[in-house]
């Protein structure tokens, strides 16, 4: 995995955008076409608005799906990671398709099945991914990451911190109108994924980014699994970086 760190959250988040650029540009003219992940949330933000302004970005051409989706919120909720994508990505670019987690659906195994087999029609190119504050990637907190699981998305328990992250963010009010499961993807299917850019501003994912970078590879924290993938880029910014060894900014 490749480290960046940058000066700056606005620098962090044009590096990671124009590299995203390039991925999808360079997908479109081998194959035709680009299938991309979208993450979300407050560390994504800035990423995200860079993008949508990218030049020459075949966005006709591209397929996106979303990493994540709390169970029974609909899709008009300030916190709904679909009313997100809608309004910060798809209503900027107007890819060709954007594939939901229907969280809400009276069916979660169905929407499952259905969401899996949409994932397993061709390799995916790019995926956006962030690092919470408790480790994990997408909601693979802690006490349910399987760096081994063998299905491509399912239903899962949030822990109390990966909770409490979103009630620090301004999602929620408070801890008990966060709902407690959510539809992810797995680690798996995070890592099938050709490419991936990690934005991780802030002084509150320091910790984790550490543990990421320099614990063991470990469900204990589900984002060391990033140093082993084949083409991943990790852009921090001076505060999330700002426990790591020296070694890092040699």
């Amino acid at each position: 995995m490749i480290v960046r760190i940058l000066t700056d959250k606005e620098t962090l988040a044009g590096e990671a955008a124009a590299q995203a650029a390039a991925v999808i540009r360079d997908a479109v003219r081998e194959q035709g076409s680009a299938r991309i992940v979208v993450a979300t949330g407050n560390s994504q933000v800035a990423m995200m608005a860079k993008l949508v302004t990218m030049p020459d970005v075949p966005w006709n051409k591209v397929e996106a799906f979303h990493l994540d989706e709390y169970v029974g919120l609909p899709a008009t909720h300030p916190a709904s990671f679909r009313l997100w994508i809608r309004t910060r990505f798809e209503e900027k670019v107007r890819p060709r398709v954007v594939h939901y987690l229907e969280g809400d659906s009276p069916r979660l195994e169905a929407e499952l099945e259905r969401y899996s087999s949409l994932l397993a029609e061709a390799p995916l190119d790019l995926a956006f991914i962030g690092i919470g504050e408790n480790g994990h990637i997408a909601f693979n907190d802690p006490p349910v990451a399987d760096f081994q699981d063998p299905k491509r998305v399912k239903v899962v328990p949030l822990d109390e911190m990966c909770r409490r992250q979103q009630v620090g963010e301004g999602h929620f009010p408070d801890l008990a109108s966060v709902p407690r499961e959510a539809l992810s993807f797995t680690c798996p299917q995070l890592m099938a994924a050709r490419t991936l850019i990690s934005s991780v501003p802030d002084l509150r994912k320091a910790t984790a980014v550490r543990d990421a970078l320099e614990g063991p590879l470990s469900t204990a924290c589900p984002a060391s699994l990033l140093r082993v993938h084949r083409d991943a880029t990790l852009y921090l910014d001076p505060e999330s970086a700002s426990k790591l060894s020296p070694v890092w900014r040699s």
